[in-house]
């Protein structure tokens, strides 16, 4: 693999320019770069987004806790930083692996390059990276641990990264839900983004909902609150008790990372005494697998795992085909799931289980992200569908 390439602006000599950061694998090999951001050095599984627009939704995203991002896309960083346009406060990327240098802002809403948004968040990155070919490895050989490091003076001990890469245990088995969730119950205030205005205020709410947070991005909380949700959010860890004493009309599981069999350790049995309440229950993402782990089913760790902007999902029920924008690593094995629940959406990718609905019960969940941030809106009716869940069964 191609360790890297002269920038566009250094001079044209026989020798490289001097490496300011690494990406180094678990299987001892080394890409070379240029440094941005932070130095500092992180490590984690590495991973690739599609993605051409919302870098920084992205690296904001809780569902990328313990993952450093490779960007597909070459143009990162074009548009600028703004303090609207991240999913949580708390960042859970560990940094990210560019193709080209991040290049001035050229957006009416940017507030911050870039470059300067990664080093106040402690965050490393790389460019100069063949990301083409990070990908293509990704995508035969599965998702590497790895390690990214930034240092200016381009002095590294590669066995000790070797080594660091080596030692990670990886993302299987790992609870991250702990990691990113809110520490205290909250009251979510505000409506959805518009050209005019910005952030808007929520319309009245009709439906009181629990959001449990485990790792939930602002834009879905958002969403529930413009389709007319009262939204309390708790923690990972919040018991039946918890949830049930603010007498919520519907229950929402959130996205989040890592492992769902072990955040489910603690969340599954919260999920199954809420079942047994026959309240409406609607989840995304790792919610989705968590509700497949309490009805019966099983999990599995994906090879490549989907994150992206671009993926069709079908709708089983209507025929309709959903460009989706998803981030997940596991996925519900369709095979495990009893009589009662129904698989309701597949991907036209690699035909895996993107969404699921109980037959007895006003329960549903998809794997793919229906808030966006980034992507296309084409399922933003799934928080409606829950609204009308909840205003049945009231």
């Amino acid at each position: 693999m191609t360790a890297a390439t002269k920038s566009a602006h250094a001079p044209a000599t026989d020798e490289m320019p001097i490496a300011t950061a690494l990406i180094v694998l678990a299987d001892g090999s080394v890409l070379k770069g240029r440094g941005l951001g932070a130095e500092a050095k992180a490590v984690g599984e590495i991973c690739f987004n599609t993605s051409m627009t919302g870098y920084q939704e992205i690296m904001t995203d809780p569902s990328y806790a313990g993952q450093i991002i490779n960007f597909t896309f070459p143009h990162i960083g074009n548009v600028g930083a703004n303090p609207e346009d991240v999913e949580t406060q708390m960042i859970a990327a560990r940094g990210c692996i560019l193709n080209l240098d991040i290049t001035q802002p050229s957006n009416w809403r940017a507030t911050q390059h870039f470059d300067a948004w990664l080093k106040a968040n402690n965050l490393p990155a790389i460019a100069g990276v063949d990301t083409r070919a990070l990908t293509r490895r990704i995508r035969d050989l599965g998702a590497p641990n790895g390690v990214i490091i930034h240092k200016a003076d381009g002095k590294f001990d590669i066995p000790a990264l070797v080594a660091e890469a080596k030692a990670w245990p990886g993302l299987d088995g790992m609870d991250l839900a702990k990691d990113v969730t809110c520490r205290q119950t909250y009251h979510w205030e505000g409506g959805l983004w518009a050209l005019a205005g910005g952030y808007q205020s929520a319309p009245a709410a009709k439906y009181k909902v629990v959001a449990i947070d485990y790792g939930a991005k602002n834009n879905i909380l958002r969403c529930l609150a413009d389709a007319g949700c009262d939204v309390t959010v708790v923690p990972a860890t919040a018991g039946t008790e918890d949830v049930l004493r603010h007498k919520p009309d519907g229950v929402f599981l959130s996205n989040g990372p890592g492992d769902p069999a072990a955040t489910g350790q603690y969340a599954v049995p919260v999920i199954k005494d809420l079942l047994a309440q026959d309240l409406p229950i609607f989840g995304i993402c790792l919610g989705h697998q968590m509700l497949a782990l309490a009805l019966g089913g099983k999990t599995r760790k994906m090879g490549l795992g989907h994150r992206g902007a671009n993926h069709p999902v079908k709708d089983l029920g209507t025929g309709k085909v959903e460009i989706t924008s998803q981030n997940h690593g596991f996925e519900v094995m369709a095979e495990s799931l009893p009589a009662d629940v129904v698989v309701t959406h597949r991907s036209l990718f690699d035909n895996c289980v993107e969404g699921l609905a109980m037959k007895s019960k006003p329960v549903f969940s998809v794997q793919y992200h229906p808030e966006a941030s980034p992507g296309p809106q084409d399922s933003h009716y799934l928080f409606h569908r829950f609204v009308e869940n909840m205003a049945k069964k009231k």
